[in-house]
């Protein structure tokens, strides 16, 4: 375990005669830096604090309540007096006064109104306001109410709720139509909030009002509960829709500054730094696409095109690497993922299950759901097997809980859940021999290995095939070549590895973008290695030091990868 790197007493201006506390609050520090709960060693390793000292600091702040042991792994945590201390602070603190500064800054930078509004008597209310769009811009007033299902605000505290508290808030608004871009299709609205919780930041174009738009992120409390929304306002003639996106990326990283004030834990949404590139790199983006989040290449040898989808657009794509002409269709709900059918068409797995897909027209006709009453979650990564079945793994949303499990799909549409408790269930494949299946969860930053049963579509023996330290970045999606080496696409690495069948990385490929999603091999002989990339969540900061974020790139590869099998069903 390596040691978190916590200022000491001695690297701080303690004052005279508080020493032994301070260093007491430099313990807690050290227990709520580790990355996993720490044993008595680790603590001692970490603080230097002779083992006598560093018992009767430990017993005292249990005592306290400020920590505990956890008997069954013998490691130490933060306490629950911790947390209620935290509820504390949140009942005397003042939202607006944290919210202040990050107002005045971002008005500044987009010379539009912003705005901080929470949820009262089920509508928007907007508590503060800074207005810098001039005699063409969109004023607010402060103590202003509005509806929450047609506004960016709103919709963001509906889709950050709790399922049953957006239920209860629907249950008493009325959908009116104010324009005609008003979702007032429950239906409708449920596909956008839910496409609104996957990027972290909701859009109203022009639904509550003609010709303004908008865009909100939520701000959470110490607990994780979305508590307001700040959000920029303006004319649909400045803000364009990529200015929108952007917009509400830079929107995530001020509300979190926001939580953070506040006492909520801030979710990191930036990226490592980029590596310095090395020698010449044979990596090229063949498709400057700009896509939020680019997932699920898959090549279909029968029309030598690449299809991919772009989860929070939502649609799916149909590339063709001797044109480079690239065709789109919309879906109206998030898509994870594309495969061919033996029947002719699409398979797609969505936030709704398995659908069969007709890329021409658009068309989404349910086959089966195996998570129907689990509403937060979605569908992510899937491949078939050689005899036709469809393995794919869920997820929460927001990818917040570890609510995700692996499923398999047989061609009469039965499933079963072969494991559980995944937060981000990622790539998989299987080696040349069909004898090991590959599983990510990017969360963990774990590559498993399962030993894997062909005829009877079985797994055990899950093993540690891989892990990522996260200052390197994470696992996501994954294919195996025909030589048995595992390539993994690393999610804020700038990077795509490949993996020995021993674990051992036996190469790096560097990327100029730092999220790619997933890789896939296509071309006549399948030795060429299209990589898809994301945009989600970057800063105009790094947009600009990454601008083909979201683009499509390709590779030669050493070795061939192995075919596309198509679902049964």
């Amino acid at each position: 375990m390596e040691s978190p790197r916590v200022a000491t007493p001695e690297e701080r201006d303690v004052p005279t005669g508080a020493a032994a506390l301070a260093k007491g609050l430099y313990l807690l520090d050290v227990i709520g830096e580790c990355a996993t709960p720490p044993r008595f060693k680790d603590l001692q390793a970490a603080t230097s604090l002779p083992k006598g000292t560093l018992a009767r600091m430990l017993n005292t702040l249990v005592l306290f309540r400020l920590v505990r042991y956890e008997e069954s792994d013998s490691t130490y945590r933060l306490g629950h007096r911790l947390f209620e201390l935290a509820h504390r602070v949140w009942e005397s603190f003042d939202l607006r006064g944290a919210a202040a500064p990050v107002l005045d800054r971002l008005a500044d930078e987009t010379r539009e109104t912003l705005a901080l509004c929470s949820v009262e008597n089920h509508e928007v209310l907007y508590i503060d306001q800074r207005s810098r769009g001039g005699a063409f811009g969109f004023r607010i007033e402060i103590g202003r109410r509005a509806p929450l299902h047609c506004t960016a605000g709103g919709k963001t505290l509906l889709a950050f709720a709790s399922p049953h508290e957006r239920r209860a808030l629907l249950d008493q608004a009325h959908l009116e139509r104010f324009t005609e871009r008003t979702i007032i299709d429950e239906e409708a609205l449920g596909a956008d909030l839910a496409l609104a919780r996957a990027r972290g930041y909701a859009i109203s174009l022009e639904e509550h009002v003609s010709g303004v738009v908008s865009v909100a992120a939520p701000i959470f409390d110490h607990t994780g509960k979305a508590v307001a929304a700040i959000g920029v306002f303006g004319p649909s003639s400045r803000l364009s829709n990529d200015r929108l996106h952007t917009t509400g990326r830079d929107l995530m990283a001020a509300a979190r500054q926001i939580s953070g004030n506040v006492g909520a834990m801030p979710m990191n949404i930036t990226p490592q730094p980029r590596a310095r590139l090395v020698g010449e790199s044979e990596v090229e983006c063949v498709l400057p696409w700009g896509a939020h989040l680019a997932e699920g290449p898959v090549w279909f040898p029968k029309e030598r095109r690449l299809y991919w989808v772009d989860i929070l657009a939502p649609s799916v794509h149909r590339f063709d690497p001797a044109t480079r002409t690239n065709e789109e269709v919309m879906l109206p709900r998030l898509v994870s993922a594309v495969l061919p059918r033996r029947a002719g068409g699409l398979a797609a797995l969505t936030q709704d299950g398995l659908e069969a897909l007709d890329f021409a027209t658009g068309k989404l006709e349910p086959l089966v759901d195996p998570e129907a009453q689990i509403i937060d979650n979605r569908f992510n990564d899937g491949k078939c097997d050689r005899l036709g079945r469809l393995w794919a793994g869920t997820m929460r949303l927001d990818a917040s809980k570890p609510t995700g499990g692996l499923y398999v799909i047989q061609g009469n549409l039965e499933w079963r859940r072969l494991a559980e408790g995944f937060t981000v269930a990622n790539g998989l494949d299987w080696s040349p021999d069909g004898k090991t299946f590959y599983f990510a969860d990017s969360a963990p930053g774990r590559i498993y290995a399962y030993d894997f049963d062909l005829a009877a579509g079985a797994i055990e023996n899950r093993r540690v095939f891989a892990e990522i330290d996260p200052r390197e970045g994470r696992p996501d999606g994954l294919a195996v070549d025909r030589d048995g080496f595992v390539w993994c696409a690393i999610w804020d690495g700038w990077c795509v590895r490949r993996y020995a069948p021993d674990g051992k990385v036996e190469r790096e490929i560097r990327l100029p973008v730092p999220r790619p999603t997933s890789i896939a091999f296509g071309g006549s002989d399948l030795k060429t290695l299209f990589i898809t990339t994301a945009r989600i969540r970057l800063s105009s900061r790094v947009l600009a030091q990454a601008p083909f974020s979201g683009g499509l790139f390709a590779t030669p590869a050493p070795a061939a990868g192995l075919p596309t099998s198509e679902f049964a069903g």
